[in-house]
C-alpha cells in the first residue's frame, strides 16, 4: 500500500470508489507527486485509443462518453505511452486482443528510443511492466499492451543512463508493477522532475521492481475522487480503471 497517510477530507473523497483505485498526494525527496494504486486482480484496467468510428479518443471525457454507452464509467485514467502527431502509438499497442502496432526493439531518437524501453502488459488478473527484449523472449499474451520508454526501473535497478544531477526536468508520469502482477502503481509528478528522481520514486519509495515511463510535458491525470481532470492537447493511448455506472 502507498505509505502516506491521507487527510480526513481526502479519505472522504476517496470513499466512494475506494474499492477500485486509491489516489493520494505523496512527497518524496522534496518533490510532490500524485500516486494511484490499483489491484489488477480485482479491478478492470483497460487501454483506450480509438472511438467507434476509428477516430482517436484523445480526451478522458471521450473515453467516459464511450463507456457510458456500455453502462460503465472511468474512475481513474492517465495517458499511457508516446504517440505520433496523428495520435497513433509510437511502439507496440494492443487493445482488447487486437494488435494495432508491432513491438519496436531498436534504439532511436527521443525518450522512447533511450533503450532499454518497455511494455506495460495487461492480462487476466495481473499487470506487468516488461523490458522490451524480455517481453519478446517471454511473449506473454496481453489482452491490452502499450510500449513506451525509457524503462525507469529494471529488476530493481535504475535505468543505466539516468544521471542524478540531470538537468532535463518536466512533469512526468509512469507506471510500476509488483513481482506478482497484482500491485499496479501509477504516478505523475506535480512539479518538474528528472528521470533519476522519478525512477527513485518507484524503486525506493513505492518498492516496485519494474517501472516504465509514459511521457513528459503532456502528462495528465483523471482522478475524480481527488477532484482532478487534467485537460490539454489530445492524447494517444490512455489507460483507465472502469467500473459499472450507477
Amino acid at each position: 500500500m502507498i505509505r502516506v497517510l491521507l487527510s480526513t477530507a481526502a479519505l472522504c473523497l476517496l470513499a466512494h470508489d475506494a474499492g477500485a483505485v486509491e489516489c493520494e498526494p505523496v512527497t518524496f525527496q522534496d518533490t510532490r507527486y500524485t500516486v494511484c494504486e490499483v489491484d489488477a486482480a480485482t479491478e478492470a484496467l483497460e487501454l483506450f485509443l480509438y472511438d467507434e468510428d476509428g477516430a482517436p479518443l484523445g480526451q478522458f471525457s471521450e473515453v467516459d462518453r464511450k463507456l457510458a454507452a456500455q453502462q460503465q464509467k472511468l474512475v481513474f485514467a492517465m495517458n499511457a505511452g508516446m504517440y505520433h502527431d496523428n495520435r497513433a502509438p509510437v511502439g507496440h499497442y494492443v487493445e482488447d486482443g487486437q494488435e494495432i502496432m508491432r513491438v519496436i526493439d531498436t534504439a532511436g531518437p527521443g525518450n522512447f528510443g533511450l533503450l532499454p524501453n518497455g511494455v506495460f502488459c495487461l492480462r487476466e488478473d495481473r499487470a506487468d511492466v516488461f523490458e522490451t527484449l524480455a517481453f519478446l523472449q517471454e511473449q506473454p499474451e496481453c489482452r491490452d499492451a502499450t510500449q513506451s520508454g525509457p524503462m525507469l526501473v529494471i529488476d530493481g535497478a535504475l535505468h543505466p543512463r539516468f544521471l542524478e544531477d540531470g538537468t532535463s526536468e518536466f512533469i512526468r508520469n509512469g507506471v510500476g508493477t509488483s513481482s506478482d502482477g497484482r500491485r499496479v502503481v501509477f504516478a505523475i509528478s506535480d512539479e518538474p522532475v528528472n528521470f533519476h528522481s522519478f525512477g527513485l520514486l518507484f524503486r525506493d519509495h513505492l518498492d516496485l521492481p519494474n517501472a516504465l515511463y509514459f511521457d513528459g510535458k503532456v502528462s495528465r491525470l483523471y482522478a475524480p475522487a481527488l477532484g482532478r481532470s487534467d485537460f490539454g492537447f489530445n492524447l494517444g493511448p490512455i489507460v483507465g480503471v472502469v467500473t459499472p455506472a450507477e
